[in-house]
């Protein structure tokens, strides 16, 4: 439980949310991302155009895509989204497409909470694998999903907004029911 015994509530995210769930991706990015990419990406996130991303994201009806919300005294402390895929990648049907917890909510079990009911929801859609990418050189990111069975899979190269070149690791949930 976090301090003050407030108990987390896992939900689906709601369009009101937006706002929270951008604050919540710009600070467990600049904590988990300096030194990974360029820190003037970092220090000029504006969570104005965060909050647009995420007002679609979450105004957007489908079976197919869901994000959840880890709340706790009604602030958001973490979020996960995921969405099925038209076309299957490396043997998976399903993407995790963000997975973000604030830096003092972390290694409490919220991450994996959130990423299971997403997993379950995908499921629920017809998905039977699941793929997440994570930037190569976070490590913390890497341990969890392999904690989590995950099968490190692929590295692949690509190119950042400021030109510079990144590599990201592809991970796999083949049997994502079990």
């Amino acid at each position: 439980m976090p301090p003050g015994g407030d108990e987390v509530l896992i939900r689906l995210a709601r369009p009101g949310d937006a706002a929270s769930i951008a604050g919540v991706r710009i600070d467990a990015w600049r904590a988990s991302y300096r030194g990974l990419v360029p820190d003037s990406y970092l220090d000029h996130l504006q969570p104005e155009q965060s909050v647009k991303l995420w007002e679609q994201v979450l105004g957007a009806s489908s079976d197919a895509a869901c994000t959840f919300v880890a709340e706790t005294g009604g602030e958001i402390i973490g979020f996960a989204s995921g969405m099925t895929l038209a076309d299957a990648r490396f043997g998976c049907d399903a993407e995790l497409t963000a997975i973000c917890v604030l830096p003092d909510e972390q290694r409490r079990g919220l991450g994996k909470r959130l990423l299971a009911n997403v997993a379950a929801t995908l499921i629920s859609a017809g998905a039977t694998g699941l793929m997440a990418w994570v930037l190569s050189k976070n490590e913390g990111a890497g341990e969890f999903f392999e904690a989590l069975g995950a099968e490190r899979l692929y590295e692949q190269t690509f190119t950042w907004d400021d030109g510079s070149e990144l590599d990201e690791t592809g991970f796999v949930w083949r049997k994502l029911r079990s």
